[in-house]
């Protein structure tokens, strides 16, 4: 259904003038809408200069946004160690939660974690909500969404924060669903409006090909996910002290519809790509599987992981998890040597956060040298042996 907060509406009639279908008028100079014309199109909220229309879905209850404080961050861990992503976001966290004036809060979920409270605290959290049970031991995406669910809906967080991870993409959309309110996913940055305090939050669109912003004005919590590598962490500080919060949640009504099996680690890649400090990419210029090998023989020579380009990954010359890109990993390594790879922007997208980035191509007008610190024009079947010997 759609509705009017009439305590807001300035009666500026922008939402008349936007209307396709007659459907809103003037009454005491508040806009009424004819709920019989609207098709709920949507023009008319996105044209509300102060927010006074909106879209309420089904079952879904008014917002009294008064009710609603402080960030969280979704603290995901595996057996029984936290995952770096989330020590980026308590990081960005805190510098929200600073200009927000509120409570920065760490949400961790699984059985026998109550004494990683302490690290969470330690890098940037003023407290910790903790829902230890076993049925959370192993992540299945409805159990985990309907015990953040049940702790989202008691406390009501104005920002919650999730790493973009298999994890954080698995279960939080669920959570949003539960919640009747918006996410934005892949996110590199988050920023407060200065004017409106509403969460701005920046992700590529369109393929990478233009960054947009985006604002949650009419629901609430406002909900994103974060890419790794992105974000800063604070230096842990083991002096700091903080509330830690234990609560019960009630898992008796969720289907077990799936169970977990076991996790099956990826053995091709000795080196995790995403903390690796020297990665060395390969693209469309290695021609074939077998010339991975080459790479492979460098990252050996500078205890590097191999990463790729999408068209190699499509090519099936290397596996998944080692693309970089938008569709790929997002990482930041020290040092990033990208071999035969053009410098298409969804590449770009996962890679330019590198501190330095040596590019090897032969073509001299390829985009990547647009970004690359060091270019080096030839054919890296001719450059990377001899880097090999170099280092040898």
């Amino acid at each position: 259904m759609i509705e009017v907060i009439r305590e807001e509406c300035i009666g500026c009639k922008q939402c008349i003038k936007v209307c396709g279908f007659g459907a809103i008028t003037m009454v005491d100079g508040i806009a009424e809408i004819d709920t019989e014309k609207c098709t709920l199109c949507g023009a008319c909220v996105s044209a509300c200069p102060v927010n006074a229309i909106f879209i309420r879905k089904r079952g879904q209850k008014a917002i009294d946004k008064s009710l609603y404080k402080d960030i969280w961050v979704f603290a995901e861990q595996k057996n029984n160690e936290i995952a770096p992503v989330v020590f980026e976001l308590l990081g960005k966290g805190k510098e929200l939660a600073e200009k927000r004036e509120c409570k920065l809060t760490a949400v961790l979920l699984g059985s026998d974690v109550k004494h990683l409270a302490k690290e969470l605290i330690a890098f940037g959290a003023d407290e910790v909500i903790i829902a230890d049970d076993p049925k959370l031991k192993d992540f299945i995406d409805t159990t985990y969404a309907e015990a953040f669910y049940q702790l989202a809906d008691k406390y009501k967080p104005e920002i919650i924060l999730s790493g973009a991870s298999v994890m954080g993409r698995s279960f939080i959309p669920r959570v949003a669903i539960k919640l009747h309110t918006g996410l934005t996913a892949d996110c590199t940055s988050l920023e407060i409006d200065d004017n409106s305090g509403q969460l701005l939050q920046t992700r590529p669109a369109f393929g990478g090909n233009i960054m947009a912003t985006i604002e949650t004005p009419n629901h609430l919590p406002q909900m994103a996910t974060v890419r790794h590598k992105v974000m800063d962490p604070l230096e842990k500080d083991d002096s700091r002290s903080g509330k830690i919060i234990e609560e019960n949640v009630d898992l008796s009504a969720v289907k077990d519809d799936s169970k977990f099996l076991e996790f099956v680690a990826d053995e091709t890649q000795t080196i995790n790509l995403s903390e690796a400090n020297y990665v060395i990419g390969g693209g469309r210029g290695l021609k074939s599987k077998e010339n991975f090998a080459l790479l492979e023989e460098l990252a050996k020579q500078l205890d590097a992981a191999v990463a790729a380009s999408r068209a190699a990954v499509d090519a099936e010359w290397i596996s998944y998890p080692h693309q970089v890109g938008q569709t790929g990993k997002t990482i930041k390594p020290t040092v990033y040597i990208a071999c035969g790879i053009s410098g298409a922007i969804q590449h770009l997208a996962g890679m330019q956060s590198s501190d330095y980035i040596i590019a090897i191509n032969k073509d001299a007008n390829a985009p990547i040298f647009n970004v690359a610190d060091l270019g080096l024009v030839g054919d890296l079947f001719e450059v990377i042996p001899e880097l090999i010997k170099k280092l040898k």
